[in-house]
């Protein structure tokens, strides 16, 4: 199974919106990058299916042209007119040639979700590799509404008990993928997180 950044040369602001090939090919994220479908088609012929870690534009702006394009199931946490399966943590979804575990991680989205197999981890905005506060090991924001710094560390928090051993790569909504240890870099997201201070001082 390979996994392409789809939205990777986007000139507008987006989520990185992966693809993962294989048996059943899945994205997750539609991303908001104008023409993604173009990128797409480089890779495969259709789209079985669309996860999505969370509803904030960024992630959902495309979703309607992959529909027109692939007519994909798509599983989302919330509702959402295109939502064709619920998702719930604990349930398990197939995508690429993985099986992957939905872990509820809200805080930065009440909605929001990770995807976990024994190899992969697809985070969204829970944490975060890189971005402009830290390196190796960051986290969602939670300084607008209906979000909340308490309970996105609770959600890391509980991301480290369903991560295996085994996971080495990390594809996260924002920044570089990762491989390597990715616990280590879900440690550092959390120690961060939980000193509770602003993530971009003024």
């Amino acid at each position: 199974m390979a996994v392409h950044n789809v939205t990777e040369d986007a000139a507008t602001f987006t989520c990185n919106a992966y693809l993962l090939t294989g048996d059943r090919p899945t994205l997750v994220d539609a991303g908001a990058m104008p023409d993604v479908v173009d990128v797409i088609d480089r890779y495969v012929d259709t789209v079985d299916a669309v996860l999505i870690t969370h509803q904030h534009p960024d992630h959902v702006a495309e979703l309607d042209a992959i529909i027109d394009a692939y007519d994909p199931a798509v599983y989302a946490a919330a509702d959402h007119p295109a939502r064709t399966d619920a998702l719930a943590d604990g349930d398990t979804v197939d995508a690429g040639d993985d099986r992957f575990e939905v872990v509820a991680t809200p805080g930065h989205a009440d909605d929001h979700v990770a995807f976990v197999s024994e190899t992969t981890l697809f985070s969204g905005d829970v944490v975060v590799h890189d971005d402009a506060a830290f390196e190796d090991g960051s986290f969602g924001r939670t300084d607008g509404p209906d979000q909340s710094r308490a309970t996105l560390v609770d959600s890391i928090r509980r991301l480290l008990d369903r991560l295996p051993s085994t996971v080495e790569d990390m594809y996260s909504g924002h920044g570089g993928e990762f491989h390597g240890d990715v616990h280590a870099v879900v440690e550092r997201a959390l120690e961060r997180a939980d000193r509770r201070e602003p993530k971009y001082p003024e």
